[in-house]
């Protein structure tokens, strides 16, 4: 029986796709660089998706990785001199201008909060999950907040799991699940951890990598359907 939900924040309870374009569109046409097109997000979108598993395997730190992923894009699209320092800076200072939940999401950590233990699990950094969480007004709905620049250790390591492991309530592994959209991150911890494992995943694309989801659910009701059954 599940008693604790350990939950991932961006892409799974808050629409982080949404609010990234938003603010790469406004810090784009701050730094005088333009319109950024579709074809140009999508670039980004990859070349920041390489730069965060690298995190993930310990191969950079969080503090180049944030600068280093608009260095290579803007050498990419042939922005000579560009600011990558500051323009990082202002784009995850713009994230907070657009909160946005994904489905049903807000409903679904404010009923399950009355029978679960929540916690939030997360890779952000840590000043702006911090601000990004209390805008969104939920922590209410948790018992305690893990963020990995705190911690010291990125999802999917073992020593982040056994670091919120030391600190929550004790209990059963087997009675903790993770929830989370990132297989590299979410899941592959969720596994090393030894502890129940639901990928969200509301695109509902086929899986094809090596890591293998105990659960897989395209939608938040889904998950409390499926919390029935476990």
């Amino acid at each position: 029986m599940i008693k604790t939900i350990l939950w991932d924040i961006d892409g799974t309870i808050l629409d982080f796709h949404s609010s990234a374009e938003n603010s790469l569109k406004n810090t784009f046409k701050k730094f005088g660089y333009g319109e950024i097109t579709d074809e140009l997000l999508h670039m980004y979108e990859g070349i920041n998706d390489v730069y965060w598993r690298k995190l993930e395997k310990g191969e950079i730190t969080k503090e180049k990785l944030l600068v280093e992923r608009f260095v290579e894009f803007f050498r990419k699209i042939g922005i000579k001199n560009a600011r990558a320092k500051e323009f990082n800076q202002a784009y995850l200072n713009g994230l907070l201008d657009t909160i946005v939940f994904m489905p049903e999401a807000y409903e679904t950590v404010k009923k399950l909060h009355l029978k679960y233990k929540q916690y939030i699990v997360t890779n952000g950094v840590k000043q702006l999950q911090h601000k990004k969480i209390s805008k969104a007004k939920i922590e209410e709905f948790f018992d305690d907040i893990f963020i990995s620049d705190e911690i010291g250790y990125e999802k999917p390591q073992i020593e982040f799991f056994n670091h919120v492991f030391d600190r929550i309530e004790p209990q059963n592994r087997d009675e903790v699940i993770i929830i989370g959209d990132s297989l590299t991150s979410d899941i592959a911890g969720g596994i090393h951890a030894g502890i129940h494992t639901c990928w969200y995943h509301p695109s509902n694309e086929e899986n094809h990598s090596d890591i293998k989801p105990e659960c897989t659910v395209t939608s938040h009701l889904a998950f409390q359907e499926l919390l029935k059954q476990l």
